[in-house]
């Protein structure tokens, strides 16, 4: 009997283990240990800004413990500025929707993207941009394509992990890496010489800059948002 009840506590605690590393916008005690830190407490979204405004819209709400954009709240981005980072990121857009991850965001431009490159997310299905492979969800907006395998379908969540180390940057999505390139180096410098960023003073030239969120008009979601600084 004894025997019995220790394989019993033992389940419960590994079951109760395991669903502490599934519980949305909290940090894992190894992330705490690690310095990860949340961008977003399923609470609130103290931790952003619309572009070139000190407040956000109040068309970004939150939902059943997501981020939610809805019509017209324009792009949003962090309040903190970034250099060497991980950053974890789960998003889920609506059918023929589109929206972005910006790193190296600045508001020296006009719009969010003057000088940001984005990690696209797309309906990689129905959406009308689905013909370039470099706009499919997990890519570097007309730069760098993901494969297609990467993609998880709209109304699903997707997982992203974006880190960048001296200029280094990697993505990886749903567990598959996506892109690895040295911004500024000749093969990124190629590849933008043949992208529509080509004549773009100052694209991707900044050492650190806002995580940005884009408004592009369509539903997006939003959650489990962390960062850790590197």
């Amino acid at each position: 009997m004894f025997k019995s009840i220790q394989i019993l506590s033992l389940a419960i605690a590994l079951s109760s283990s395991a669903y502490a590393h599934t519980v949305d916008n909290q940090l894992t005690n190894e992330e705490q240990k690690a310095g990860w830190q949340l961008l977003f407490n399923g609470q609130d979204m103290s931790h952003w800004r619309n572009f070139k405004s000190d407040e956000i819209s109040p068309q970004w709400v939150i939902t059943d413990g997501a981020m939610m954009l809805t019509k017209g709240g324009g792009d949003i981005l962090t309040k903190k500025m970034y250099r060497n980072f991980d950053l974890k990121i789960d998003w889920k857009i609506s059918t023929k929707g589109n929206s972005g991850i910006f790193v190296l965001a600045d508001e020296l431009g006009s719009m969010i993207y003057s000088h940001a490159p984005e990690v696209q997310i797309i309906d990689n299905e129905e959406h009308p941009d689905n013909e370039i492979d470099s706009h499919l969800s997990g890519s570097i907006y007309d730069l760098f394509a993901a494969p297609k395998t990467a993609h998880k379908p709209a109304n699903t969540w997707n997982k992203v992990r974006i880190q960048m180390r001296d200029k280094h940057l990697q993505v990886w999505q749903n567990g598959i890496s996506t892109l690895s390139i040295v911004i500024g180096s000749t093969t990124w410098d190629t590849l933008v010489k043949k992208s529509k960023f080509s004549t773009w003073l100052n694209f991707a030239t900044a050492d650190r800059g806002h995580i940005g969120l884009q408004d592009h008009g369509d539903k997006v979601w939003f959650k489990n948002i962390k960062i850790k600084e590197l």
